[in-house]
This record gives structure tokens, sequence and C-alpha cells, in this order.
């Protein structure tokens, strides 16, 4: 034992967990979080009141619950990953019953101070619960047919109920989720394999669909697809968010326009500019560098995350880290790629930037777990 080391396990319980807790990740998340209310505050002219300020206070008490999190031990995140699962679930049946309808969706619950969307709380009680069965169930039982039956019900089951919010880009997020799970665990790949080949059927049969009395998805997702593969076919319709989007990215150039100083954002061409495409206010102020910057740091976010969890001795917690990692991979990379046109338009918030609370608090819930795995790891 070091001399350093020695001195630690002096230190008392509590105080030693501050000492273990990942920072490196929280000054991640807190820089990216920054960037963020910069953001926000450009989009909004000027000021903080708008945007800013009040995410600066859903920040704040996001953070309160990452570092609070991190002190509960990994056993009782087993303990309730099956309670967890259900009571989402539940919630997921009260939304299709009785929830609150927004821009032609139904996929919140009204409770008065706020508007809980289950669907993003689902994100984590999935990861949660399959990483506690991979951990209970034996390695050589992982690939067998029967074994891998289950954690397939437990991600179709939600996802249907998603689906019929509709919410196809979470319903999609829930599957890619569950399956990064399944792939860390061990699972074979003939099942991933299998999967694509349905998937690859599932798209043809949506496409064949359309116009029939059992077309499968809704009329304004068919536009989307249509949107995704040719914008300008209707540039003041439903290619126009698109359009828009291209041509901010473009504007910015390596260095960009400067601090609000982009056209497209100020001249309010831009749709959903705090939301959606908060991106691309970004790369049109700041240019590739600043995007770039966005990304490396969303990267650095991942790689430490998967540092843990490869250096984790604990496969519940190990499988925790990747689950929620990848969940967070999934969130930056399908806003990147839907802003710059390689993926159909689906309404997915930029994570820890743009604007909103159930989205930022489930994501500092979720990096709560991972630091909760982190400090609580065998030594």
């Amino acid at each position: 034992m070091s001399y350093l080391d020695y001195q630690v396990a002096q230190v008392p319980t509590g105080f030693r967990k501050i000492l273990h807790i990942n920072w490196p990740l929280v000054i991640l998340v807190a820089a990216v979080c920054c960037i963020g209310f910069l953001m926000l505050y450009s989009v909004a002219g000027g000021r903080m009141d708008t945007w800013a300020e009040p995410q600066m206070y859903r920040f704040a008490v996001g953070m309160v619950i990452m570092l609070g999190l991190a002190f509960v031990p990994m056993w009782f995140w087993r303990g309730i990953s099956v309670a967890a699962y259900v009571v989402c679930f539940l919630m997921l049946i009260a939304v299709d019953l009785f929830g609150t309808i927004g821009m032609g969706a139904q996929r919140w619950i009204d409770l008065g101070p706020i508007r809980l969307q289950p669907s993003e709380l689902m994100k984590i009680a999935l990861v949660l619960l399959l990483a506690a069965y991979y951990d209970w169930l034996p390695l050589h039982r992982v690939s067998r047919p029967i074994w891998v039956m289950i954690p397939v019900l437990l991600i179709v089951a939600p996802t249907a109920l998603v689906l019929i919010q509709p919410d196809l880009g979470t319903s999609i997020m829930l599957i890619a989720g569950g399956g990064i799970v399944m792939f860390a665990a061990g699972v074979s790949l003939w099942y991933f394999g299998i999967v694509i080949g349905m998937g690859v059927g599932l798209i043809a049969a949506v496409m064949k669909s359309r116009g029939t009395d059992w077309q499968l998805l809704k009329d304004y997702q068919f536009r989307r697809i249509d949107t995704f593969l040719d914008p300008s076919a209707d540039p003041l319709g439903a290619g126009y968010n698109i359009i828009q989007s291209q041509i901010a990215l473009g504007s910015g150039g390596w260095s960009g326009r400067g601090f609000m100083q982009g056209s497209q954002s100020r001249l309010n061409f831009l749709p959903e500019k705090h939301t959606d495409f908060i991106f691309t206010v970004l790369s049109e102020e700041f240019g590739f560098i600043g995007a770039f910057s966005l990304l490396m740091l969303y990267m650095l976010i991942v790689g430490f995350c998967l540092h843990s969890a490869l250096t984790n001795r604990d496969r519940f917690a190990s499988l925790i880290t990747i689950g929620i990692s990848g969940t967070f991979f999934l969130y930056f990379a399908i806003n990147m790629a839907t802003v710059m046109g390689l993926l159909p338009a689906k309404g997915s918030p930029l994570p820890l930037v743009s604007y909103g609370g159930t989205s930022l608090m489930i994501l500092m819930l979720g990096f709560g777990l991972v630091q909760a795995a982190h400090v609580h790891r065998p030594r």
C-alpha cells in the first residue's frame, strides 16, 4: 500500500467517497452544460430569464442529484431495479390512457408544476433492470435462447407502449439502449444479426404499408422520411426545417460568424432553436471549431464512462455504466445527425445543451448512477 493509499484509508468513509468520485466526468458534464447556458442566452437575444436562467437552476438541482446518488451503494440499485422498471411501465400505460397531448403526441403526465415524460425514465430503468438480470444470470446461459427471450420481452414491452404515443425516436433508443447492454453482457452476435435482418424487413414493410389500410406509421412520420430523402421537394413546408438548418451549418464556416451574430437564428429562420436545433445555432456562431469542440467534450464523457466500466470488477456496475454511456451517445449522435440531414427529423434534444427539464434531470440521474458505480467499485 502506498503512502497516499494509506492516508486515504484513514479518512472517514463518507469523505473517502468524495475522493473517489469521478471528478473529470463532473467537470466535463458541467462544461457541456455551460455551453448550453451560453447558447440559450444567445438564442434568447441576450436575455438570461427566458431560457438560460431556468436551465441553470435545473442544472444546479441536477448536479446535487448526481453527486448525491454517488453515495448510494450498488446493492440498493440492484434491489430496486425490478420496482423501478414496473413503476415506469405503469406510468407508460397511464400516459397512453390519460396523458397530456402536445405537438400531436401523447407523451407526458401532468403533475402540476412539472410535466413528466415517463419514456425518458424508462431509458434508465431498462438499463438498470437488464444490468441486474445479467449480473444474476450465469455466463454460460447468456446466449441460450430461453434466457435471451426474457430481456427481449423486457425491451419490446415498453417500446410498444412508447410507439403508441407515438414516439418513434424514443422507441428506437429503447431498443438500441437495451441492445447495448445485451451486447456488453456477451450475448452471441448471431442474435444481433437476426435483429438487423428483421429491422431491414420491417423497414421494407413500413414503406410498403404507406397508403394502405394497415399503414404502420403516421402520415407525419412518412412526411419526415420524404423530407429526409429530398428536403427541396417541399422547401416551405416539411423540408423547411432541415433546409434552414443546413444553411446555418454551412454559413458558420471554420470559425463561425461570432457570438450572437448568426443570421439564421437572429432572424428566426431556424425552428426550435432553443431545443432540437440548438447545435445548428452553435455551428453558425462558432463554426466547425465550436461544433467539433462540443463533439470532443461529448466523446470525452463517453470515454471516461467506458474507462470506468472496463476497470470495474462489479459486473452489475459495469453494465450500468456501459448502458447509460451508450444511451448518452445515442442522444447526441441522433440529434447531430438529424440537424445535418443524415437522419429523418425526430424531435431529439441535444443532451445537456438544449432547453428542457425532463431530459436534463434524467441525464443527471443517469450520470449519478455512473458515479455510484465508480465510487463503489471493488478496490
